[in-house]
Order: C-alpha cells, then structure tokens, then sequence
C-alpha cells in the first residue's frame, strides 16, 4: 500500500534522480493530484500517473502523463543559473 500523498512532497521522474517538482493539491475525492513542474507549471494527474510514493516522494509513471507535461519534463531545469553555487557548496580549503 503507498503512503498517503501530502501537498509539499516532492516529485521524481525516476526515484534517484533529481526532483522536477513539487505537489501543489490532493484531491482525494477524484484521486487526483496537481503538481507544479519546474520550469513547466500546474498539471493535474490522475492516481494511475503515480508509480510510487515514499519517503516523502512522488514517482511518476511516464506512460500515464499527459503529452504536455512529458513535453515539460524534458526541460525542468533549463532557468537555473549554471554558475550559480549554494552558499558553503565549495570546498573551504580550495584557494589556500
């Protein structure tokens, strides 16, 4: 049995791999859920769109997506700065 699905959980095209977003709502009542992906907005899925769900993870299930958001998918990480390093990311003795 999967673990209920919470608003916040984030979503996985494969589970390993990088998160392409996040769930926004679950509709328990027409077992659907919306998701926000990156760069690609708001898609609402149905329960059979969704292989799995762990650890506070969604998996998705590529052969049950709508066109437009496997369109989506292809690109959620295009508008993130390649240069751009997180605070602490480096190694502190690098330069020294």
């Amino acid at each position: 049995m999967q673990e209920p699905i919470e608003p916040g959980y984030m979503v996985f095209v494969a589970d390993g791999d990088v998160g392409v977003g996040a769930v926004r709502e679950v509709h328990a009542d027409s077992r659907e859920l919306v998701v926000n992906i990156e760069n690609g907005g708001d898609f609402t899925l149905p329960a059979e769109a969704i292989r799995d769900v762990h650890e506070g993870k969604v998996i998705l299930d590529m052969e049950h997506l709508p066109q437009a958001m496997r369109e989506a998918l292809k690109h959620p990480h295009d508008a993130e700065d390649p240069d751009y390093e997180a605070p602490g990311s480096q190694d502190e003795t690098a330069g020294q």
